[in-house]
């Protein structure tokens, strides 16, 4: 017994120990800080700010401090995603003119600090959002007195046409429809402030695309988010006064700018723009809600202001990845891919309250697409994809990393997208094809019906009206069970009460259920096959394997999201509810299979006509659905898709929305996991690294640094059941410090130094049992 006591002792001294000596991930975060000690040459160059639903594009061109502004939520009658302006600081004297210069981003306490020095001259400009109101700050300080003058900067200042390319910004894309135009803005000084907002007229394209796809009958139901929208702010500044307006061009747009300057010269100027986005009948009500935001902008402002670090020092204190610790110097391709996961994160963290989820095209940080495309000379209200328009394939990858880093409250507004589409969903459903249940298509617009663009204009008569005519698109119904398949998740790791998820999930579900036996029975006298299962016919295997039977990603999508329906508590379905669920999971066809070489391997479906895209829908039972992997069943048949499947070896990379890092690592393979999450991770090529792309997309790309994510994340903690398996495709001389988060409400942290492992902490204690380390 003396023994056994003393062993303990010993080995709690040693945890302790360890412990106190463990990586401070305060510090750690520290080195991820950006800095720069040169200004930049344009908007490409420039520096991520945010917070709340609003993200800042910062730089400093020629001694003057400028922004871009974005907002969740900011839509226009074609659907773009407009920018609400950008805003250039000048100060004389000038700090920014002289040898001395920095700007930073610094993580911990999420804003950018801009510093300089003149002569005797110096100033800091901090640049700040609140997290809790929709208010940027611009805080001055300086050793001698300066006079500040900020500038609202529009380019919507008269209608302007697209024309060409430029309509990918919306949701017409390439088929404009009549006179597609961006409407000027209103600006005007107001008192002491530039007041600026973009009203929607009463006609837009949510009307245009109801009338192309047959659905006025029921459009009075359908849920519209461009009605009555008016999007604006108002620019302000302590002791400062209007002082006139100025025209200019940047890059390759013209601009109209209203200036604010200080009454007199000071050693501090504090300036906000405070933002308000309403549906609304008239400006008078937009106008009254702006003024209310704008009486609490400067109300108990340190208050405010600590609120917002409290907030950004708790996110960061969730979860982390920090590859090669304390190695900031070596800045090797791995240490950049810990740093830019960090980064990438800081980004995604900027749109935690957003009415709209971050999209997979830019988020809130795009910037003038010359800078991108030197051929795009567009105005920085451009971005490829459309703003309007959800690519179900792209967002999820923005998503699922949220779990394991403990940010599922930032899966809400995904979520909330797609249950107020529900109704919109359904109706399609009900007036194509006259049976329940949701129909999502794969390019989505933000009401719920196919982007008319990839719809089609050029449609046989006779043609299904519910139905894309588009050779990429057709029958690619299977991505919203990602969403399904999330929701449910949030339960397991966070503990989440999703109750108000659950008819949306069921919903999902019946329109596989119904539509199949639908189509079967256009096709004959039997709406199952014999063995009692559904035909799913035609299907699709991502965009890739086209017109398939049966697509694995399908039925492996149906199988999952059933089962974890099932699983959950006994509160959330009543008995006939699993008696109905438990019959269609008995309904699923089985997976499919094929041999090359030798090697048995899943298949992408049971039959398909044609190759249309890139992808590995063969491998999505490894990931998203999890039916393969560590620890189950049929690893070697997993591993051989992956290693000698010849469609998968054609398409492996890591650009973009490719996810083989991720499949690679859910399957152990440790040298294919880090060498494609570190090319995914590694910096950029631009001044700010994580700013990747375009790839498939555009810059920034976020589901490139989504994916990326993810598959650092399962190199380090995969899961099956409720075991936690730690390291599964770690390279054991990796040194490693990290926190993550696991199902039933669980966090791991642990280190790997010079091949030593050392679990420091679980919580709750009691699933230490759980973890298996895998060396």
């Amino acid at each position: 017994m003396r023994r056994h006591v003393s062993t303990i002792l010993v080995l709690l001294s040693l945890l302790t120990n360890f412990t106190t000596q463990a990586q401070n991930p305060t510090t750690e975060l520290a080195d991820c800080n950006l800095a720069w000690t040169t200004q930049s040459k344009n908007s490409g160059e420039s520096m991520p700010c945010g917070g709340g639903d609003i993200g800042l594009n910062v730089w400093v061109e020629n001694g003057e401090v400028l922004f871009y502004v974005a907002r969740s939520g900011t839509f226009d009658e074609n659907n773009a995603l407009l920018k609400l302006g950008r805003l250039r600081l000048k100060l004389t004297p000038n700090p920014f003119a002289g040898q001395s210069f920095k700007q930073e981003l610094l993580l911990q306490d999420g804003y950018v600090k801009i510093s300089g020095s003149n002569g005797p001259l110096s100033a800091q400009v901090n640049v700040w959002v609140d997290v809790f109101k929709p208010v940027v700050h611009l805080e001055v300080n300086s050793s001698q007195k300066l006079t500040a003058e900020a500038s609202y900067e529009t380019w919507r200042f008269e209608d302007h046409v697209p024309k060409g390319k430029e309509n990918n910004a919306n949701s017409y894309k390439w088929a404009p429809q009549g006179d597609v135009r961006t409407y000027q803005d209103s600006a005007r000084f107001q008192s002491q402030s530039v007041v600026f907002y973009h009203q929607n007229r009463p006609q837009t394209v949510f009307d245009v695309v109801v009338r192309q796809q047959g659905l006025e009958a029921v459009k009075p139901q359908l849920f519209n988010p461009l009605q009555n929208l008016i999007l604006g702010g108002a620019l302000q500044g302590t002791k400062m006064v209007p002082a006139g307006t100025t025209n200019g061009q940047y890059l390759d747009t013209r601009y109209k700018g209203w200036k604010l300057k200080s009454q007199a010269p000071a050693k501090s100027h504090a300036i906000t723009l405070v933002l308000t986005t309403a549906k609304t009948g008239s400006a008078a009500q937009w106008q009254a809600s702006l003024q209310q935001t704008s009486k609490l902008a400067n109300t108990n402002l340190k208050a405010a202001h600590q609120k917002t670090l409290a907030w950004w020092h708790d996110y960061w204190q969730r979860s982390f990845v920090f590859i090669d610790p304390g190695q900031k110097a070596a800045n090797t391709p791995r240490w950049q891919a810990g740093r830019n996961y960090q980064l990438f994160r800081y980004m995604l963290g900027c749109n935690a309250f957003g009415e709209y989820p971050t999209k997979f095209n830019g988020g809130l940080f795009t910037y003038d697409p010359s800078r991108v495309d030197s051929t795009l000379k567009f105005t920085p209200d451009f971005r490829n994809w459309g703003g309007g328009t959800h690519t179900a394939q792209n967002q999820r990858l923005v998503h699922w990393p949220m779990l394991k880093s403990g940010d599922a409250d930032l899966m809400r507004p995904q979520f909330t997208f797609y249950q107020q589409l529900l109704r919109n969903a359904e109706l399609r459903s009900e007036t194509y094809w006259h049976h329940p249940g949701a129909c999502f298509t794969e390019q989505l617009e933000n009401f719920g019906l196919p982007n008319p663009a990839e719809y089609g204009w050029k449609r046989p008569a006779d043609f299904d009206k519910g139905m894309e005519y588009n050779a990429w698109l057709e029958y690619e119904w299977d991505t919203v069970l990602e969403f399904c398949l999330m929701m449910l998740e949030t339960e397991r790791y966070a503990g989440q009460d999703i109750s108000t998820y659950i008819p949306f999930i069921e919903s999902c579900l019946t329109f596989f259920d119904q539509h199949y036996q639908y189509l079967a029975r256009q096709r004959g006298a039997k709406a199952l096959d014999g063995q009692g299962h559904l035909v799913l016919y035609p299907s699709s295997g991502a965009e890739t394997y086209k017109m398939a039977y049966n697509a694995t990603s399908t039925t492996a999508a149906l199988r999952t999201v059933l089962t974890r329906l099932l699983e959950l508590p006994a509160n959330y379905l009543t008995e006939q509810k699993r008696k109905d669920w438990t019959a269609m999971l008995s309904r699923i066809p089985s997976l499919n299979f094929r041999t090359m070489d030798g090697h048995p391997m899943l298949a992408p479906a049971k039959l398909w006509e044609r190759v249309n895209n890139t992808e590995s829908p063969q491998l999505y039972p490894v990931f998203p659905w999890g039916l393969y992997g560590l620890g189950k069943a049929g690893l070697d048949t997993a591993r051989n898709t992956y290693l000698y499947d010849a469609d998968v070896q054609k398409f492996r990379s890591h650009v973009g929305w490719k996810q083989h890092n991720i499949f690679a690592a859910r399957l152990g393979l440790k040298e294919e996991a880090a060498e494609l999450t570190v090319k995914k991770l590694q910096d950029s090529g631009r001044r700010f690294p994580a700013f990747w792309g375009p790839g498939f997309d555009w810059t920034p790309d976020h589901n490139w640094g989504g994916s990326g994510m993810i598959g650092l994340q399962e190199m380090l903690l995969q899961t099956d059941g409720r075991k936690i398996y730690l390291l599964p495709a770690w390279p054991k001389e990796w040194n490693v410090h990290f926190k993550l988060y696991a199902p039933y409400q669980t966090t791991v942290e642990a280190t790997v130094k010079n091949g030593n492992v050392q679990i420091v902490n679980v919580v709750p204690a009691s699933r230490r049992a759980d973890v298996v380390v895998l060396e």
